[in-house]
């Protein structure tokens, strides 16, 4: 079910709380010809702050022709969007994002107002596409528009991958996942018992997140990693070692999990949360031995590559949505104004499963 959270705990959690200049941006939002976009304004070290960030207020753009113009309702702010400050993002610019928004207003028959799309035009109240740079979304009664940014966007889509394409899930498999409690790790979770999976083990950064993997997503054991070796921690909760792990942080969870793989085991590299704000961190250690003793394979991807697995993971996962054995994982923020807040928040661990910030009423 989707996760709705207070502050404090539950499931999707709602924020109300401003900065001054949070709610400088909310009565700029509240008027019609105000529109607000995020900028990154220099390149961080180690964690980033809200002063790496700043709103930027302009006229609501009027579409071109062969444009249409977009009001956003839904974004999305993932990890990667750490490792684009330190190079890939352009400073003093809008940055990139997932998205969904409801065309406002066209000047291109294909892009009919009224409609919802998905879009990478994020961090920014009103978005001008050309029709190549949106994707329509099915009409599927009975789920929730935020579940095309979670389970059923990018995030859903790089754990379906990730088992069906990289690791080749087998039937009875034992898995491991790190970052368990995020997006991507409750997705993997979910998906993984629906295709078949054998023992499921998550690893989490405290006992509220492992307590909500055991009892709401369906992990057979989960650790707290912070609280011995990562090695000695998986070594009871798998002490028969695992044939699968999905790795979201790298570090020292990838070198337990190498050593704990049994032979022909497999290694899904989707991101390295971990090191994206601690670049000076010392190099993964394993015994590289293991790779060829044990016939393992290693494998990462960039979920950009498989977009042509949309459609398969919506009959996947539709009919399950619906039926209720899929549910959705989801910490969703209110107001435009908080989406540099629940960024940071997501980077330290503030989210179960999906981050999104959506707009205010």
């Amino acid at each position: 079910m989707t996760k709705t959270k207070t502050k404090t705990k539950t499931k999707t959690k709602t924020k109300t709380k401003t900065t001054a200049t949070a709610t400088a941006t909310a009565t700029a939002t509240a008027t019609t010809d105000i529109a607000l976009t995020v900028h990154q304004t220099s390149r961080p070290t180690g964690f980033p702050t809200p002063a790496h960030f700043r709103f930027v207020e302009s006229p609501v753009p009027e579409p071109a022709p062969g444009t249409a113009l977009v009001e956003n309702l839904y974004w999305s702010v993932d990890p990667y969007h750490r490792e684009m400050m330190d190079g890939d993002f352009e400073l003093n610019a809008p940055l990139e994002g997932r998205a969904l928004g409801r065309i406002v207003a066209s000047r291109d028959p294909s892009l009919p107002e009224g409609e919802i799309v998905f879009h990478r035009e994020g961090w920014r109240t009103h978005s001008v596409v050309r029709p190549e740079e949106i994707r329509r979304l099915p009409h599927h009664d009975g789920v929730p528009l935020s579940a095309y940014l979670s389970v059923l966007g990018g995030t859903g889509l790089t754990a379906y991958v990730g088992l069906t394409r990289i690791a080749r899930l087998r039937e009875g498999d034992e898995v491991f996942v790190s970052a368990a409690a995020g997006g991507v790790g409750t997705a993997t979770g979910r998906f993984a018992k629906l295709l078949g999976a054998g023992r499921l083990i998550g690893s989490a950064g405290s006992a509220e997140k492992v307590k909500y993997l055991t009892e709401q997503v369906g992990y057979d054991a989960a650790f707290g990693y912070r609280t011995a070796p990562v090695a000695e921690l998986l070594a009871e909760a798998a002490p028969d070692g695992i044939d699968l792990f999905v790795d979201n942080v790298g570090g020292d969870q990838l070198g337990a999990a190498v050593g704990a793989l049994r032979e022909r085991g497999r290694v899904v590299r989707i991101g390295t949360v971990g090191q994206y704000n601690t670049p000076d961190a010392p190099p993964v250690l394993f015994d590289h031995a293991d790779v060829v003793e044990k016939s393992l394979r290693i494998e990462g991807f960039l979920v950009r590559d498989y977009r042509d697995v949309q459609e398969e993971l919506y009959e996947f996962a539709v009919p399950r949505l619906r039926a209720g054995t899929l549910a959705l994982d989801e910490t969703v923020v209110d107001g435009f104004e908080l989406i540099v807040e629940a960024f940071l928040s997501m980077l330290r661990g503030g989210n179960t499963g999906k981050i999104l910030v959506r707009a205010a009423a």
